[in-house]
């Protein structure tokens, strides 16, 4: 249960903090709901952690490599969902 809670909690993290980094231009910002833009990195992110997170479970990494993978699967999900909006 607690792997769960960590899987979400990496993927929040992650979606906050990537669409902080990468944010669109100051217009598309004004004039777009960044609320929304928000809520969607956050989902993205939580399920790329989950897609890593098992990846590196099928690869049978270490429980500490795991939440690494998991990071990275949220890091390339929302670098996908970036490129084809």
């Amino acid at each position: 249960m607690s792997g769960i809670v960590m899987i979400l909690v990496i993927g929040l993290f992650v979606g906050v903090v990537f669409d902080r980094v990468a944010r669109p231009s100051w217009f598309k910002d004004e004039t777009a709901g960044t609320a929304r833009a928000v809520v969607t990195s956050t989902l993205i992110g939580i399920a790329g952690a989950f897609i890593g997170f098992h990846v590196g479970y099928m690869l049978e990494l270490p429980p500490s490599a795991l939440l690494a993978t998991a990071v990275l699967g949220a890091i390339f999900a929302l670098s996908g969902w970036r490129m084809l909006r």
